[in-house]
């Protein structure tokens, strides 16, 4: 009852798994000012009894007094100050989002302003702004003849808000910077692997699909989704636990950022215990919202470096592309290193207890390298930078991912127009396929692939 009292925007916050909340709060831009706001406040109380009731000026040198009309004075200036330091600050805040939103992706945007450093400047200017306010309206009328720590304090948080509008400038420049974009966006997808799928999903992964209970899944009860949206988090950890439990195997029939209609089937499971099993709890462990978010979908990631690519095609900027690429090629690596292709999680007793759908490295070339191929076209310099950096891949990783990536690379080739090429294009194009087939052992169809362009 008290929940639906609030209004929606807050209401959410507790109707999400506490982990969710904290994804979500971290990438509010209210949440860290509101952290400030608080201190500053306590900070102001502190600051008022040290001079209007411990009366800290005459146990200090008289240089370090200031009288009540002078700090009046001071504190009110200072408000409107840094006020207009916030000011600016917020202007050029939607500046770098609408350049954001333009240029880049606007999925984006939640990227910049959850930003610690972007946070933490907000938070300055907020908290500052409420400290002198509230300390304005409590000296208007002291009889205290001299101030001490108010004056002190004031004047070192404007000092601390005038550097902050400076590095927040500078970190906005920054930031904006296509090489920094390109490569928080990669770090932000290699935690998702470090930190979340490898702790949740690798402990448990196993390539040995065992005692899958073939004859119990004949009579497999499927549950349906209850609303429709995007699947954002799965709790593997306790399903795994709770299917050993109940004595069941329990397939996924989507995965981290798919959309499912209600009414869509969600899972199913079977086995000896299947009949004494709670549905709901299962569906429980698995969160379905209206947006897709990053804490678990890879996906996502890519999806946003990919995004930067086709945009800078479209600008007439392929240097922005190329950079992006070199960043897709980076995290490849990673997801070849963290990321065991088996749908199939087993428990403490190494009995299959779960099932996600099956992907394979040729899924994540595909969602890493697929988007900017199809915009890219028959742009050659953008597709010799991908099959460069294809060849660099299959140098650094597994004998047994060269073959998807010789497919990828081919079927690019295939599909593109190269009778408008200009030898030099011809010569650097059919040079990069080279290291590629080299890599990956290919040279019988890269003689074959060669035909298709001009004698050079």
């Amino acid at each position: 009852m008290i929940l639906d009292l609030l209004p929606v925007s807050l209401r959410k916050y507790f109707e999400m798994s506490k982990r969710q909340r904290k994804h979500e709060m971290q990438m509010a831009i209210w949440y860290m000012p509101a952290v400030y706001i608080s201190l500053a406040i306590v900070l102001a109380g502190i600051v008022l009894y040290l001079d209007q009731g411990f009366e800290l000026y005459p146990h200090v040198p008289s240089f370090l007094q200031i009288n009540s009309d002078s700090t009046r004075i001071l504190v009110s200036t200072l408000i409107g100050g840094i006020l207009t330091l916030s000011a600016f600050t917020l202007n050029s805040l939607l500046v770098v989002l609408t350049t954001f939103s333009g240029q880049f992706s606007p999925r984006m945007l939640l990227n910049f302003v959850s930003d610690k450093r972007t946070q933490h400047a907000l938070g300055i200017f907020n908290g500052s702004f409420v400290f002198v306010l509230v300390v304005f309206l409590f000296i208007g009328n002291s009889s205290e003849e001299f101030f001490v720590a108010i004056p002190f304090m004031t004047i070192l948080l404007a000092f601390i808000s005038a550097l902050t509008f400076i590095y927040f400038i500078n970190h906005a420049t920054m930031w904006m910077q296509v090489h920094n974009i390109t490569y928080t966006m990669k770090k932000t997808s290699e935690e998702i692997i470090n930190q979340t799928l490898s702790k949740e999903l690798e402990t448990y992964r196993t390539m040995d699909a065992g005692d899958t209970k073939e004859i119990e899944r004949e009579n497999a009860i499927s549950v349906d989704s209850v609303k429709s949206g995007y699947l954002q988090l799965v709790d593997y950890r306790t399903m795994v636990a709770e299917a050993k439990k109940d004595d069941v195997i329990v397939q996924l029939h989507s995965q981290i950022g798919d959309y499912t209609l209600k009414g869509n089937n969600l899972i199913s499971y079977w086995g000896p215990g299947a009949e004494k099993v709670d549905a709901m709890k299962y569906c429980r462990m698995l969160e379905i919202g209206h947006k897709e978010t990053e804490i678990q979908d890879i996906q996502m990631g890519m999806h946003k470096l990919a995004e930067i690519a086709i945009k800078s095609i479209g600008n007439d900027d392929p240097k922005t592309a190329i950079n992006t690429i070199h960043r897709m090629a980076e995290l490849m690596l990673t997801v070849e290193d963290y990321i065991t292709f088996t749908p199939y999680l087993m428990d403490e007793d190494e009995q299959v207890r779960v099932i996600l759908l099956e992907e394979s490295f040729d899924y994540y070339i595909y969602r890493g390298f697929g988007f900017i191929r199809h915009y890219a076209k028959d742009n050659h310099l953008i597709i010799t930078e991908l099959l460069n950096s294809l060849a660099k891949i299959a140098e650094s990783i597994d004998d047994s991912k060269h073959e998807p990536l010789w497919r990828f690379a081919c079927q690019t080739v295939k599909h593109m127009d190269t009778t408008s090429l200009y030898e030099l294009d011809q010569r650097f194009l059919v040079s990069a396929l080279k290291k590629l087939a080299v890599q990956t052992d290919e040279m019988e169809e890269f003689e074959n692939l060669k035909k298709k362009f001009s004698p050079l």
